[in-house]
């Protein structure tokens, strides 16, 4: 069975892509080294200040074993892994798991909670969060809270001179509140932050895919019509030979070949016929504008469905708007059509309306209508009323995709039944016919 282009275009091209974008690009080995050669230049910084220029005692030699450990994990890592290495969540994990501990080592020999750099083992933590799934965060979560609350009770003193330095029990406890609280906050925005870049990244990926499709199906009309314009010359002295060969041996043996390669020949100068005759697929200056109204239909015909009535009704003012064959607009028309007719009961309208300043489409259906705890989300990423369906994409991309062409998007319930979904554009963006001023800033945001 033949497959359609888009279907074909489609299946080389799926949604793989946002699948990859959603799950992100995995951490450089790099990055982390980086980052704790940093924590190893500041620990040894500190811990010169503190003995040296401070002149506090120390326990210097036990000090010094986590800061080697840190140096020579990095040295190994360096020389066993290029530096390009990605790093998958599990090992992500325990490299930060290991800046826990390391770090929970020095604040244990200096001090404990009392130390006054011990928020520092909030950072892995946070960096986990903007990185890595929830459940490895919550796992560091709970080792950064094992080891404050270790390190509330179980320390060597701080390093004073003088007189041991103490902090009365409750003061203790507020700093270990403090911590903890203050981990689940920080943890928690940046958790949230970063998946919300992340969503938005992938939704955005998921777009630029659609439109590279729509554009590769466009591709295909250009193709169509060089084919058409290019094989229309020599076909037609084919075409001719052979009525003269047809002609000349009518009594031979070979008439009745040259009778099928004449009604062969008959076939394909029929066949490109019909490819010039489908102006709403060609990308040339001459076939790639088209009326408001028949860029609708183009956009809506590979969404209908025979069980819903589908019409489209005119109720503009003067001469219709002259429009170019926009991807954008073909695919983000496109996907609100196929919502609609995904909820409709009976029917689905299509109302296109002008005037001398706006140009509006407003795809209408009677079905439930838009539910209310969703209502003001309409055109964000993954939000959708289809429960188990879909990745709620398909409102996003076509607002995306329509105000990428210049034009607003309102989404709303109609007294008595049914959604409806209206665009509108300046008439000046999108009506290209009768000036040339339009010409230039759609080939602009089409380029």
């Amino acid at each position: 069975m033949m497959q359609s282009p888009r279907e074909d275009l489609e299946r080389e091209n799926p949604a793989t892509s946002l699948t990859k974008a959603a799950a992100g690009a995995p951490l450089r080995l790099h990055t982390l080294v980086l980052l704790r050669w940093l924590a190893v230049a500041g620990q040894t910084g500190a811990l010169f200040v503190v003995a040296v220029i401070l002149d506090f005692p120390l326990p210097m030699v036990a000090i010094s074993i986590p800061i080697a450990a840190s140096i020579l994990l990095n040295i190994v890592l360096q020389a066993v892994y290029p530096a390009a290495k990605r790093l998958s969540d599990r090992e992500a994990g325990l490299y930060l798991a290991y800046d826990i501990l390391q770090l929970a080592a020095l604040l244990y020999l200096t001090g404990g909670l009392q130390n006054p750099f011990s928020f520092l083992i909030l950072v892995p933590v946070t960096i986990s969060a903007t990185i890595l799934e929830l459940g490895l965060t919550i796992g560091l979560g709970a080792l950064a809270f094992a080891c404050i609350t270790m390190l509330s009770v179980l320390h060597l003193p701080l390093p004073w001179r003088g007189q041991p330095f103490d902090i009365d029990p409750i003061y203790m406890i507020g700093i270990w509140a403090s911590l903890s609280l203050g981990m689940v906050f920080i943890v928690t925005y940046a958790w949230r932050v970063a998946a919300e870049a992340r969503r938005l990244s992938s939704a955005f990926a998921a777009t630029r895919d659609a439109l590279a499709r729509e554009q590769q199906l466009s591709a295909l009309g250009t193709l169509a019509a060089a084919a058409a314009h290019e094989l229309g010359t020599p076909l037609a002295t084919i075409a001719i030979v052979v009525r003269e060969l047809a002609d000349d041996l009518a009594d031979s043996p070979q008439a009745e070949d040259l009778a099928i390669l004449r009604s062969q020949t008959a076939r394909c100068r029929e066949i490109l016929s019909r490819l010039s005759r489908r102006p709403e697929d060609m990308r040339d200056e001459t076939f790639s504008i088209l009326g408001l109204t028949a860029l609708v239909e183009a956009a809506a015909e590979p969404h209908l469905r025979r069980q819903i009535n589908f019409q489209i009704e005119d109720v503009g003012e003067g001469e219709e708007p002259q429009v170019r064959r926009s991807p954008e607009i073909i695919h983000g028309l496109g996907n609100l059509v196929e919502n609609a007719m995904r909820f409709a009961r009976e029917q689905v309208v299509i109302t296109i309306d002008w005037d001398e300043r706006e140009v509006v489409v407003a795809v209408s259906d009677d079905g439930p209508g838009f539910s209310a705890e969703i209502l003001e989300s309409l055109g964000e990423p993954y939000v959708t009323t289809r429960k188990g369906e879909g990745l709620g994409l398909g409102v996003f991309i076509a607002k995306t995709l329509i105000e990428h062409s210049g034009g607003r998007i309102g989404f709303f319930n109609r007294v008595g039944r049914g959604a409806e979904v209206a665009i509108r554009w300046p008439r000046g963006i999108l009506d290209i016919g009768g000036s040339g001023q339009a010409t230039a800033a759609g080939d602009t945001r089409n380029e």
